[in-house]
């Protein structure tokens, strides 16, 4: 683990407020905190880039899965501008974790991601 760890984590943290934002407007600020302006996202779904589609593509996320939530699982891992972190989707009501995945991110010399190179590692059946 590197001496960074704390720049790893607290990018991480911005990614899942961001992840988390449910109102467009705490959604947008979110996405502009975590991300720098340029920044992508890229899944077996979805690759995009910039605040906007960014944050279509969390609020798509929202619409499939209402009342879920995103946490992390595990500890953080990163060096130098890397971090690699899993998560899972969780239901505010049950508990239930239909969706898990892990995530490696690319940051830029202000802390913010560049690029974001997602994996599903768990999903329900016709999501």
């Amino acid at each position: 683990m590197s001496a960074n760890t704390d720049r790893h984590e607290n990018a991480v943290a911005r990614y899942f407020e961001a992840w988390n934002a449910r109102d467009p407007e705490a959604l947008a600020k979110a996405v502009t905190a975590a991300w720098a302006v340029d920044g992508g996202y890229t899944d077996p779904l979805a690759d995009v880039r910039g605040h906007e589609q960014i944050a279509a593509v969390i609020a798509a996320a929202h619409a499939q899965f209402p009342g879920f939530a995103f946490r992390l699982t595990g500890a953080v891992d990163g060096h130098h501008d890397t971090a690699r972190f899993s998560w899972e989707l969780v239901s505010d009501t049950d508990g239930s974790a239909p969706v898990a995945g892990s995530d490696v991110i690319t940051l830029d010399a202000r802390d913010r991601i560049t690029v974001v190179l997602g994996f599903l590692d768990r999903v329900p059946a016709g999501a």
